[in-house]
C-alpha cells in the first residue's frame, strides 16, 4: 500500500537512524570537557612570581609607590597561612620577636608584605598589626602590575 507521501510502511522496519542529534550532544561534551581541562590547567599552573626562593601569587595591582630594595623589610604569607621572614618559616608565637628584632636591623621602619592572593584576608591582617606592634610605622602589601 501506498501512502500520500510516496513510501511504503507496511512490511518495512524503519533502520535508519538520524546521527545529528547525537552529533551535536558529542560536540557540546567535547567543548566543555575541553574548557574545563583548559581551566583546570590555569589554576595548576597558576604562575606565582619567585622572589627569595619562594613562590608567592600575588593579586594585581597598579600602585608602585613602594620598592623592595630600599630599605623595607619584607614578610612573606604563603596560601596556606605560614609566615615566613628572613627566609625562615615563623611560628605565630615568635612574629613578635622576629619582627622586632628584624627592625633593629633595617635602614628605616618599612615593611612589605609578599601575601599569596590565596592567603587569608585575616591571616593578613594578623602579620600585619604584629608588625605594627613590633615597631613597624609604614606597611604596604605587594601587588604584580602585569
Amino acid at each position: 500500500m501506498t501512502g500520500g507521501d510516496g513510501f511504503e510502511h507496511e512490511g518495512k522496519v524503519f533502520s535508519e537512524i538520524n546521527i545529528t542529534p547525537l552529533t551535536d550532544v558529542f560536540l557540546v561534551l567535547l567543548i566543555i570537557f575541553m574548557v574545563g581541562a583548559s581551566m583546570a590547567v590555569d589554576v595548576a599552573t597558576g604562575g606565582g612570581e619567585a622572589s627569595q626562593g619562594l613562590e608567592v601569587e600575588l593579586p594585581r595591582g597598579e600602585s608602585r609607590d613602594v620598592r623592595p630594595g630600599e630599605g623595607a623589610a619584607v614578610v612573606f604569607i604563603l596560601s596556606d597561612g605560614r609566615v615566613v621572614l628572613e627566609g625562615e618559616e615563623t611560628p605565630d608565637d615568635l612574629l613578635g620577636e622576629r619582627l622586632g628584632a628584624l627592625l633593629s636591623r633595617v635602614a628605616d621602619a618599612r615593611i612589605l608584605v609578599h601575601a599569596d592572593a590565596g592567603a587569608s584576608h585575616g591571616r593578613v591582617v594578623r602579620v600585619m598589626e604584629a608588625a605594627r606592634q613590633a615597631g613597624f610605622v609604614h606597611l604596604a602589601l605587594a601587588t604584580r602590575g602585569d
